[in-house]
């Protein structure tokens, strides 16, 4: 049975004597990585056995424990690995890439800082945590966990967990590798779910998700960040940054709940669910600046995401299909057709004269192309062998 990964988050509440203790030990340990980093930087040595021969004795030496040394190391190591690999790729460029290649990484005092099971004990009767600092072990450290996440670690806990602290709060991040529920392979029918900037998910149940409430949301948040973008002090861009983790909370927070009832309704029903592929729409569609500023203002590929991993732990089939024409087309007749579409909220087929919202209809279309594809991945192999099996594949624009 396959698995995946998961990270559970869970709030620390230390005393003040331990808050203290665990401040002082991610500022040690930036302050060595930082160290580490200088010496990658001026020597060129990044791959981690190298480097943990190179500096291992003096991260010793300045009074880090061993296994926190080899975490400092490990962390550098990947710093640069993941920064060479994004310039390589042409990730990275302009004066990002001048900084990338003209400087070394910086870790910021209150960096993450990751933890094994031999600096850090669960104890999850009690609800508290052992862990190493440089002040040495702090021991009944409390932390905040529901039900759910509680179960979550005793089952399923494996490797690292990251200390972080984040606006004067800490958490601990648990890695948990969770099996995946056996797949549905005969779906009852299907969910089509139709993505769109003003009902951020429309199902071909006819149920739409976050409208109206969505959009007072925007323009409240953009009035806040107009108002404080006017002053251009200091505290007016850090209080824009603040706002701007807070709105992405927000945002991750409605994308999970839309995932979570779309998912438990396929689940329920014994149904799979259907997404159109929207990748690189941004730079396909023309729109106005209203709304233009809307879609850049919101994860939209995040639902998409979160249905993914939602479906594969639930063992619901999940499908991204061919989004041409969704909206444009009449499910009842196949007529397509702009004409079909007079406004962006209304569908009237100019053949058959089915009429409804449109979101609703393209929902549909994405459901029925499901059906199609789904029937395609699991006909018998033709007689002209592979190479006919990829050409209908193709055809469909489903993945091999």
């Amino acid at each position: 049975m396959f698995s995946m990964k998961l990270m559970v988050q869970v709030k620390l509440l230390p005393s003040p004597q331990q808050e203290e203790a665990l401040a002082a030990t991610l500022h040690a340990c930036n302050e060595a990585a930082n160290r580490v980093s200088v010496r990658v930087f001026e020597t060129g040595v990044h791959a981690r056995v190298p480097l943990q021969k190179l500096v291992y004795a003096d991260l010793k030496a300045a009074g880090l424990a061993a296994q926190a040394s080899l975490h400092v190391i490990r962390k550098v190591a990947d710093a640069y690995t993941v920064g060479r690999s994004q310039v390589s790729k042409r990730l990275v460029r302009g004066r990002g890439r001048q900084r990338a290649e003209g400087k070394p990484v910086e870790f910021r005092p209150d960096a993450a800082q990751p933890f094994d099971d031999r600096c850090l004990s669960w104890w999850w009767e009690d609800r508290q945590v052992s862990i190493w600092t440089v002040r040495g072990r702090v021991r009944g450290v409390p932390f905040a966990a529901t039900s759910e996440q509680l179960d979550m670690l005793v089952r399923y806990r494996k490797g690292e967990s990251d200390l972080v602290c984040r606006a004067g709060k800490w958490f601990l991040v648990a890695t948990c590798e969770v099996p995946e529920a056996a797949l549905n392979a005969e779906p009852m029918d299907w969910i089509g779910v139709d993505r769109g900037i003003v009902n951020l998910a429309t199902t071909s149940d006819g149920r739409n998700h976050q409208g109206a409430g969505l959009t007072r949301y925007r323009r409240r948040m953009a009035r806040v960040r107009a108002e404080v973008q006017s002053k251009g002090t200091r505290s007016a861009r850090r209080k824009l940054r603040r706002r701007a983790r807070k709105e992405a909370r927000h945002a991750s927070c409605v994308n999970h709940r839309i995932a979570k009832e779309i998912v438990a309704d396929a689940q329920r029903t014994g149904r799979g669910i259907a997404v159109e592929d929207l990748r690189g729409i941004r730079e396909r569609v023309r729109l106005r600046r209203h709304q233009r500023a809307m879609l850049s203002r919101w994860p939209y590929h995040q639902i998409v995401d979160y249905l993914a991993y939602k479906a594969r732990r639930a063992g619901v089939p999940f499908l991204v299909v061919d989004p041409a024409y969704t909206s444009q087309t009449c499910p009842r007749c196949g007529h397509v057709s702009r004409r079909n579409r007079p406004r962006r909220d209304d569908f009237r087929c100019q053949v058959c004269g089915l009429a409804g919202p449109s979101d609703h209809v393209a929902a549909v279309n994405v459901r029925q192309r499901a059906r199609v594809a789904w029937a395609l991945v699991n006909a018998p192999i033709a007689d002209g062998g592979p190479e006919v099996r990829f050409a209908e594949l193709q055809a469909h624009n489903i993945p091999s």
